[in-house]
Order: structure tokens, then sequence, then C-alpha cells
């Protein structure tokens, strides 16, 4: 067991599949204490249930990280529960694809108050308990395609390159008081929230463990940014600095935008 993380206590929102499930497994069975948050109130009650055999606490809190006040209740409970927060993991929110052309405002602002300021919620109400007592670690999970946009992804990309953006800056800001900050860039991902999603192999979706792991990497040696996988979006990242036009012609050449499957079931 890893002795870094016995006892401590981790929030984790968008916890009920994928990347937030995930890393609610592989942190309790490294001693942490875990509350897990979503909407979704049945699934987190069968990952409670699921992970009860575990030495340390799972506790389920429904949340809804565009509401403040649902948040803040989160935050309460969990801190009347055990007392304090170690770490806080921004992992909730929803993909949005659809062209530039056939984007409109709403759809643009219902992937920002989710993607961006669904997180800033949660930030804002730990902070203020973590500068308090001069320590904290804030994991936010943003996208690869914060690095690099992929068409037709455009409100999505914009959410997540925006809370890539802030946590840039926050990293900087709050090292002073004790509190690290870092950002997980996942390339494509194996869950619900693409799974209509169909990509070329050279960008075959990862499996949320991975991603679990490089959380876990970041919060034991502090890292500031993950990219996961390393070496493909690394790459892609990389030539696109040296040259946007290079950058383009690669996501269009390999196809990275992917298709959508069709829905055979006609509803």
């Amino acid at each position: 067991m890893k002795e870094w993380l016995h006892n401590r206590v981790a929030i984790i929102t968008g916890a009920s599949s994928g990347i937030g499930k995930a890393t609610a497994y592989a942190l309790s069975g490294k001693g942490c204490h875990v509350v897990i948050s979503s909407r979704n109130k049945e699934k987190l009650v069968e990952i409670e249930r699921d992970l009860s055999h575990s030495r340390n606490s799972v506790i389920s809190i429904p949340a809804d990280v565009t509401d403040p006040a649902s948040v803040r209740r989160m935050v309460e409970e969990t801190i009347e529960h055990f007392a304090r927060i170690d770490y806080l993991i921004c992992n909730a929110g929803e993909y949005f694809r659809c062209s530039v052309v056939d984007s409109t405002l709403p759809l643009i602002q219902k992937a920002m108050n989710i993607n961006y300021f669904g997180t800033l919620n949660c930030i804002f109400e730990v902070l203020p308990h973590m500068l308090q007592r001069g320590k904290g670690h804030i994991i936010i999970v943003s996208s690869m395609d914060a690095k690099k946009g992929i068409p037709p992804d455009s409100a999505y990309v914009a959410s997540k390159a925006a809370i890539a953006g802030y946590a840039d800056v926050m990293r900087q800001e709050l090292k002073p008081y004790g509190i690290n900050v870092s950002t997980i860039f996942p390339a494509r991902v194996d869950t619900p929230m693409i799974s209509h999603l169909e990509v070329p192999f050279i960008s075959a979706k990862i499996k949320p463990e991975k991603v679990a792991r490089a959380i876990v990497k970041a919060m034991e040696y502090k890292k500031r940014e993950i990219i996961v996988p390393r070496c493909g979006p690394k790459l892609l990242m990389i030539l696109n600095c040296f040259s946007p036009a290079l950058g383009d012609w690669l996501v269009k050449s390999f196809r990275l935008s992917g298709k959508e499957r069709k829905n055979t079931l006609g509803n």
C-alpha cells in the first residue's frame, strides 16, 4: 500500500463511469478515502457497494457540477464526514460534437457550463479549505483536444482549452500556498461518453484505467501536466507547435476526427 495515500481524502467528480470510476477503484485500492460524485445516484450507489470491502471509506454524494449549491453541499458533507479534503479530482465533463457552421451560442454555452464553469464551481468550493490548511492538490482532467483541436469538436475543444489555461495560471499562483495543481490531457478514451464514435487505429481509444494510473502518478509525484498516451499525442502537439499547417495535415490525413456510428435502432 502506498503510504502517501493512506487515509488521505479525495473527491472525484464524474465518478459514475469511465475515468472517474476507474480512478475511484485505483485510489480505494491504495488506502485512500474516496468521495465519488456525479448526477447518477444509482450508479454511484453500485460503485459504493462494490467497494464496500475496502479497508477505507468510500461514500457517494450525488452532485451536479453546474449547480453551485449542489457542489457546496457535496463539499460540506465531505468535510463533515472526513474533516478535510486532500485531493480534488475534477473529472466531470461532457463531449460535444458539432461543426463550427452548425454551432449555436446555446450549445457553446452548455459546453462551457459543464466542462469549464462546472470545474470552477468545484475548485472555488474546495480552494478556501485547502488555503486554510496550507496544503492540497487539485487534479483537472482536460483533453488532448486542448493541445490540438480536432474538428468538428469546436465547442468541446474551447471548453477543455479554457480549463487547461486556467489551470496553468492557477498552478503557478497556488504553489506558494502549498497547493499543487495537475492537468491531465487524455486522448480518446473508451468511455460511454464517446461510445458512438468510431476512430482510426492510430488514434485508438485507451482504457479509462490508463488515465486513472496517470492521475495517481500526478498525485504521487506532483506532476504539472501528463499527456495520455505519451507518444502519439505528444508528437502531434510538438509538430503542431513547429507548424500548425503540418498539424492540420496530420489530423486530416489520419482522419483523427473519427466518425459517428449510425444508430441502427432508429431512436
